[in-house]
C-alpha cells in the first residue's frame, strides 16, 4: 500500500466509525503536557497538510461501500464465520479500490482491539502459533487433533493453512479442509486454506491481516500453518508469538535435513508419529535434536527451546504439549518479551510491505517498462553485466518523473 493510500485511510475510517484519531489523541496530549505543546502543534501541522493533500487522490466511500464494511464489522464482532471469511476474501484481493477498502475496515478492528484485551484482563487477544515442517511430518494431523482438544476445552481455534500454488497455472490443491475433516465441521474452528500464489516460503502477504481478522473475531488461538522447510520459513515466524517445528522420525542424520537457521527460530521442536514402529527412532531424534539445541544460540532470556514426542494417532502426548505451549506464553508475557517480540514484527512487516510496493511501482513505472526490454536483451546476449543494467535502470526510475 502506497503512500497515497494511507492518509485516506485513516480520513475514512475516522468518517465511518466513531473511534478515536491519532489526531484526537495527539490533541489530548497537548492539553496535558504544556512543555510539548510546541512539539505537538507541529506535528498536527504536518499531520493536516499531509492529510488535506493525499486525500485529494482518492474519491469518498460511496453508501454501497459503507453499507458493506459495516455489514463486514458487524458480523466479524459478532464471530460470524461467514462474515471473517468474506473479510478475509477482501483482504486478499489485488483489486487496488478493493485493498483500500479492506485496509479500513482492518483500521476499525484494530480500534476495537484495546476493548478486546480489557475484557481479556490486560492480555493478547490470541495465542499465535507458527507450525511448519517438512511434507509428511503430519502438520494437518496434528492440527486437527490438538484443534479438537482446545474446542472441548471451550477455545475458539482459527487456522490460516498455506497451500503451495502451481508454478504454471497458479492453482492450488486447498487440501487442508479434507485432511481435517472433524475440525473443519467443528463450529468453534475455522480453517482458512490460502493459496502461496508464488510468495516465498508459503506465507501470503496478507496473511499477517487475517490473523488481525480472526482475533477481531474471537479467535483466542491462531494456528498459521505453512508449507514445508527452508530459510523463507522466516516469515511465519515474524508473524506469531510461538514457532513450532514438527519433524517425522526416521532413519538417518535428520540435522542434516533441516536448515541451521530454522531450528534456531524453533522456540518448540515436536517429533511427530511417535508410535508403534517409529516409536525407537522418535526417542533418538528426540535426543539428536535436543543435543543440537544445546549448541545453537538462545533468542529469548527467559525460554529454553524443548524438544517433545506426541502422537497424532493415538493423542499421547498432546495434552502435555499444550502445556508447556502456555508456560512459554506465560513466561514471555510475564517477561514483557511477548510484546516486545509482536512489536517487532510489526515494524518488519511494515519493511516487507515498502519493500513489495517499491519494487511493483518501479516495475509499473512507465520509463523502466520502456527501458527494460532492450537491457534485458543486452544482459541476455553478455554486452553488458545484470548489475550495471540495475543501475541504469535505477537512474531512470529516479530521474524520470
Amino acid at each position: 500500500m502506497g503512500l497515497t493510500t494511507v492518509s485516506p485511510i485513516f480520513h475514512h475510517v475516522a468518517a465511518l466509525f466513531p473511534i478515536y484519531s491519532t489526531m484526537a489523541l495527539r490533541h489530548s496530549l497537548c492539553k496535558r503536557t504544556v512543555s510539548y505543546a510546541s512539539l505537538c502543534t507541529l506535528q498536527q501541522t504536518r499531520s493536516v497538510s499531509a492529510e488535506t493533500a493525499i486525500s485529494q487522490h482518492i474519491s469518498d466511500l460511496t453508501d454501497r461501500e459503507k453499507r458493506l464494511l459495516t455489514k463486514l464489522y458487524d458480523g466479524l464482532i459478532g464471530g460470524q464465520r461467514a462474515a471473517l471469511a468474506e473479510s478475509i476474501t477482501l483482504v486478499e484481493t489485488q483489486h487496488p479500490r478493493k485493498k483500500e477498502l479492506s485496509q479500513v475496515l482492518l483500521q476499525r478492528v484494530l480500534a476495537f482491539r484495546p476493548e478486546q484485551e480489557r475484557r481479556n484482563g490486560g492480555k493478547p487477544v490470541a495465542f499465535r502459533v507458527g507450525l511448519s515442517g517438512p511434507p509428511g511430518a503430519g502438520k494437518s494431523s496434528f492440527i486437527e487433533v490438538i484443534g479438537k482438544m482446545l474446542t472441548g476445552r471451550g477455545h475458539k481455534v482459527s487456522v490460516l493453512a498455506v497451500d503451495p500454488s502451481s508454478c504454471t497455472t497458479g492453482g492450488s490443491l486447498m487440501g487442508d479442509k479434507t485432511r481435517m475433516t472433524e475440525l473443519s465441521r467443528d463450529m468453534n474452528a475455522y480453517i482458512r486454506p490460502s493459496p502461496t500464489s508464488g510468495t516465498l516460503g508459503g506465507v501470503t502477504r496478507t496473511t499477517n491481516e487475517a490473523i488481525v481478522l480472526c482475533e477481531g473475531a474471537g479467535y483466542d488461538i491462531v494456528l498459521v500453518e505453512t508449507v514445508g522447510v527452508g530459510q523463507s520459513e522466516f516469515a511465519v515466524a515474524d508473524m506469531v508469538d510461538m514457532f513450532v517445528l514438527l519433524i517425522p522420525p526416521a532413519g538417518g542424520d535428520e540435522l542434516q535435513g533441516i536448515k541451521r537457521g530454522i531450528i534456531e527460530m524453533a522456540d518448540l521442536v515436536v517429533v511427530t508419529k511417535s508410535d508403534g514402529d517409529l516409536l525407537v527412532p522418535a526417542r533418538k531424534i528426540q535426543a539428536e535434536y535436543t543435543s543440537a539445541l544445546k549448541l545453537l544460540r538462545k533468542k529469548s532470556k527467559v525460554w529454553k527451546p524443548k524438544v517433545v514426542r506426541i502422537s497424532s494417532q493415538t493423542g499421547q502426548g498432546v495434552p502435555e504439549l499444550w502445556d508447556t505451549m502456555l508456560q512459554f506464553r506465560d513466561a514471555m508475557l510475564s517477561s514483557g518479551e511477548l510484546r516486545a517480540r509482536r512489536q517487532t514484527q510489526q515494524k518488519v512487516w511494515l519493511w516487507n510491505l515498502i519493500q513489495e510496493n517499491a519494487l511493483r511501482h518501479f516495475q509499473q513505472h512507465p520509463a523502466v517498462r520502456a527501458e527494460l526490454p532492450e537491457l534485458e536483451r543486452r544482459v541476455t546476449c553478455g554486452d553488458i553485466s545484470p548489475g550495471l543494467a540495475a543501475d541504469l535502470l535505477l537512474k531512470v526510475f529516479s530521474t524520470t518523473p
